[in-house]
């Protein structure tokens, strides 16, 4: 058999708390995508989000409200159409879902953001305990400090 004719696929199946914590990260995404809601619901409260590289942002964020306050929060406010993801591939090993995908939205100074992510959840009985996310530093700084977060009036 050639290789273009062979049927490629994953023989691993996931066991019951992979399948759990796909499901609870890919609604999370469905819900963002659709406008109804996004995976930050299913942050626990005391969630450990950490935003690696070199970014303005970048830094670990103890609890779901330090990472809401000051990333979620003031990105939101510099955007005119909400940034919408789109998902590349998803992952689940062991309690760890890694989301590889892409997000666009228009900012408020009409300029379209851009950007691509990977995010490594790790989920302990359906939320969210910890997050690390990688994404063009160069993109999200030009983004955060051409548009203010401050209302205009």
């Amino acid at each position: 058999m050639r290789l273009d004719q062979a049927v490629i696929e994953n023989p691993r199946t996931h066991d019951q708390t992979e399948a759990r914590n796909l499901e609870v990260v890919r609604a999370g995404f469905d819900a963002w995508s659709n406008g109804s809601g996004s995976p930050y619901e299913a942050l626990a409260d005391d969630a450990v989000w950490e935003i690696v590289g070199n970014s303005a942002a970048s830094r670990v964020y103890t609890s779901k409200e330090d990472f809401l306050s000051n990333v979620i929060r003031p990105f939101n406010a510099r955007m005119a159409t909400p940034l919408r993801p789109t998902v590349r591939d998803i992952y689940a090993d062991a309690d760890t879902v890694i989301v590889f995908f892409d997000a666009e939205g228009t900012a408020r100074d009409g300029i379209p953001y851009r950007n691509t992510y990977s995010w490594f959840l790790t989920l302990t009985d359906g939320r969210i305990v910890r997050g690390a996310a990688f994404f063009d530093s160069i993109a999200f700084n030009d983004f955060w400090h051409r548009v203010s977060a401050e209302s205009q009036s």
